[in-house]
């Protein structure tokens, strides 16, 4: 069957594929190190140390990842990612005891590199499988690939919780290491050899984008991911905890619900936007715009005294579904701006601002719920988001840009 599928086919499916198996392992290791460190009595800042350097490290990685891609060809970079995280895994295999907080720290810089190696290279390649002419198909793919692997992402909490319960840490360790070993043999037989492998050999000057566009759109990435962190990542779980007396067990499962619902209308974006054909740009900042008002909404709301769940429920549906068009939306326009010759050079460095903004926004999430509490962290979250809005808005037309 996979014989009379075009070549470009067959390529989105195994790189797709790729990136789902190195995903589902992702979210599912991440759950499995949340609960178990949990019950072993770390704290909830110690467990948060120990995916400091995960997130550090997703910036130097996507910077650094970019160049390799266009010296080395984006298969190799996404093997090399696949490999890494079997790394990362097995050191998770050593005896209880050995199990330090600097040892995990070191196994999730380890996948943190991993991660973004093997994003950076599924959202290159991509580029390369359409022709630049069909503009809404590359929409399509970005939009399925990015959602799906969002779906995929809460459907590893999930199976995080489950594998741990059943077989134990290690048992669910070793079970991921052993399907992420096998997945790894089959991309590296039916990988194409030599893509996203630039013509010109990259400097280390070429690291920092030099092109208006690509920098008009990491900085809009930069400040959107730090406005959702900022307020998602520690002080909506702890204030669900707190405030609503809501058990782990009930946060989590309501979090990873919300993952996979963003997942799935990141896949259906294109319906949304007329497949990105028309106007992507103007698409983008009215996306922006509305997705700005939903934190002041649900802010004004909590300010106001409404109904906490309620208002928390729906303020978190509306902000999940805008976000998830948005970010579907900017993911093509980077993929659609980049140059074909050395791809990975564009989309590691926005990635790499991808990376900061997260890491930015986890650290004011903790430090501005701590200090002013909920409504304060979604005010910043207002000004992050439109700010980016502004940035996209001075993002010149793609035709302009082709023939400039």
């Amino acid at each position: 069957m996979l014989a009379n599928l075009s070549p470009a086919i067959r390529q989105y499916m195994l790189v797709t594929g790729n990136y789902w198996a190195f995903t589902l392992t992702d979210g599912a290791l991440r759950m499995l190190v949340v609960l178990h460190f949990h019950q072993l009595g770390y704290s909830a800042l110690e467990v948060a140390m120990l995916f400091l350097f995960y997130e550090f490290f997703g910036i130097v990685t996507n910077l650094f990842g970019g160049w390799l891609g266009a010296r080395w060809g984006l298969n190799r970079t996404m093997n090399i990612g696949l490999g890494v995280q079997i790394v990362a895994l097995t050191m998770l295999l050593v005896p209880s005891s050995m199990l330090t907080v600097v040892w995990v720290m070191i196994a999730q810089a380890l996948s943190g590199i991993a991660k973004d190696l093997n994003k950076m290279s599924a959202k290159s390649t991509i580029k390369l499988l359409v022709p630049d002419s069909q503009q809404g198909q590359l929409y399509k793919w970005v939009a399925l690939l990015t959602g799906s692997k969002n779906t995929l992402k809460g459907v590893g909490f999930f199976l995080g919780g489950l594998l741990l319960t059943l077989i134990g840490f290690q048992g669910a360790v070793l079970a991921m290491a052993i399907m992420l070993a096998l997945v790894w043999v089959s991309s590296l037989i039916f990988l194409t050899k030599e893509s996203g492998k630039a013509k010109f050999k990259p400097k280390f000057t070429d690291l920092l984008s030099k092109s208006k566009p690509i920098n008009i759109l990491s900085g809009a990435r930069f400040l959107l991911f730090g406005a959702r962190d900022v307020w998602f990542v520690v002080a909506l779980p702890v204030f669900l905890a707190s405030q609503l007396n809501w058990s782990h067990w009930q946060v989590g499962s309501f979090l990873a619900l919300w993952v996979i619902g963003y997942g799935v209308v990141q896949g259906l974006a294109p319906r949304f936007t007329r497949s990105g054909e028309a106007a992507p740009r103007k698409q983008a900042v009215v996306w922006g715009a509305l997705l700005t008002l939903s934190p002041f909404l649900l802010a004004l709301a909590l300010w106001q005294s409404l109904p906490i769940a309620s208002s928390i429920m729906l303020g978190l549906g509306l902000f999940g579904v805008l976000f998830a068009i948005n970010s579907s939306l900017h993911s093509f326009l980077i993929v659609s701006y980049s140059r074909a010759d050395g791809v990975s050079l564009d989309v590691g460095f926005y990635y790499m601002a991808n990376a900061a903004g997260r890491l930015l926004g986890t650290v004011l999430s903790g430090w501005v719920y701590q200090q002013w509490g909920l409504i304060a962290c979604l005010i910043i979250s207002c000004v992050l988001l439109l700010w980016s809005t502004i940035a996209i808005s001075f993002l010149p037309d793609r035709e302009q840009r082709l023939t400039s």
